[in-house]
């Protein structure tokens, strides 16, 4: 604690911040977990799992246009910790009875869930701006990398986390131990965090949901299908293929995905040094559209490798690694262009309005997942995901050319 107190106040901020979102994306990512082998032993379904998780990217979607307002009334400060105490219930409400843990109850408890996390990620995104001096772009996307890309890896190291407690521990107990380190972590955040962090100066209203930013709603737009076209084919479709067509249990299937994830979140902590700024410049709306571009490829190319002589897990897991490592650089690039077009003032009114169409493009990214494998198998996900990146670059190729010059957007 001495050691924290010496450090120079925005860096114990952001340590605090980023600390807030570990601990919440472990839990997270634990609870995906244990929600997917709990009911996987139970007998449902992957179709059937994976319905259980539509309320909670469906809330998502809400959550971060209501919570960037929220953000810049009250302080993001107090929607971090409003999103950590809502994860505390979520996880409470699985602790009740096996008797009583209906496919409803779940649904609501992870409803509750979406909630918590889009609250925690929009507040923990956008406090980085106002911790950062507005010269120091490059500080920035180096912040924003390291926090976005630990977040991932960490999500991966909860689904190890879920299983481990799983076992250890069975679902009740596994999910009240999260529920109390959660709580923990929740009462220091109350004493900790800097007070009115993110608050507007003037209180917006509620039209100011909608943001007036072109660059800002351009790469909104990007997200969308950018994310779209991960999860038309990496949540439903990919899981159920390598469990129906290789023969993989549910442990190979899981453990392959926490790596995957994992492997994901580290390259998005070296995306700075991927995308020039060791040369001495931060990306801008054109790194944005290149890098779409190459991305496009390799759905396409794994599609077309699908039906060829080649080796079906080489193609695959092999394209899966490539096409985890460019989407970790995209998305990792937009992330860095969210907080610097955004502007400080009510900057959760922006992050907010980006990360709901983040939320929107993984809802219509689960459902085409589920229909389109069911219907027309994993190529056609596949062919989907690469027109869905094609039109992430189209419309990243409107983003304005230098970052920097536009981190003041106009609203």
């Amino acid at each position: 604690m001495k050691a924290l107190s010496s450090l120079a106040p925005e860096f114990r901020q952001y340590l605090l911040v980023t600390g807030n979102y570990w601990a919440f994306t472990l839990t997270d990512g634990a609870l995906r977990m244990l929600v997917v082998l709990h009911f996987h032993a139970l007998g449902y379904s992957p179709l059937q799992i994976a319905a259980l998780f539509v309320f909670y990217e469906l809330f998502g979607v809400v959550t971060n246009l209501v919570g960037g307002y929220l953000g810049a009334r009250i302080g993001l400060n107090r929607t971090m910790n409003i999103g950590l105490a809502t994860q505390v219930v979520a996880l409470l409400m699985l602790t009740v009875p096996s008797a009583m843990l209906s496919i409803p109850w779940v649904m609501a408890a992870q409803a509750l869930s979406g909630i918590a996390k889009d609250l925690n990620k929009m507040s923990a995104k956008s406090s980085i701006k106002l911790l950062v001096p507005h010269t120091q772009q490059g500080k920035l996307y180096r912040w924003v990398a390291i926090l976005t890309g630990s977040k991932n890896a960490l999500k991966g190291v909860g689904f190890f986390l879920g299983g481990a407690l799983l076992a250890l521990l069975g679902f009740r107990g596994a999910v009240l131990a999260m529920a109390l380190m959660l709580g923990f972590i929740w009462i220091g955040s109350m004493l900790s965090l800097k007070k009115d962090l993110g608050k507007a100066k003037a209180k917006p209203r509620f039209r100011d949901l909608l943001s007036k930013s072109r660059a800002i709603n351009v790469l909104s737009a990007a997200r969308l299908f950018l994310f779209g076209a991960r999860d038309v084919w990496f949540v439903v479709a990919l899981p159920v293929y390598l469990s129906a067509s290789f023969g993989w249990d549910v442990w190979q299937v899981g453990g392959f995905l926490a790596a995957w994830v994992i492997g994901y979140g580290i390259v998005q902590s070296f995306a700075p040094a991927l995308t020039g700024k060791q040369r001495g410049h931060v990306p801008d709306g054109r790194a944005a559209f290149i890098w779409a571009t190459l991305l496009a490829v390799l759905p396409a190319a794994i599609a077309i490798g699908l039906n060829t002589r080649l080796s079906t897990e080489a193609v695959l897991l092999g394209g899966l690694m490539l096409f985890g490592a460019l989407f970790a650089v995209n998305s990792s690039l937009h992330s860095y262009l969210i907080v610097s077009y955004a502007k400080e003032d009510g900057v959760s009114l922006d992050v907010g309005f980006y990360y709901m169409s983040n939320a929107l493009g993984r809802l219509i990214g689960t459902l085409l997942s589920g229909w389109v494998f069911q219907a027309y198998g994993l190529a056609a996900c596949l062919w989907i995901s690469t027109v869905f990146v094609l039109l992430a670059a189209v419309i990243s190729s409107a983003l304005p050319g230098h970052a920097g010059a536009t981190t003041t957007a106009q609203r």
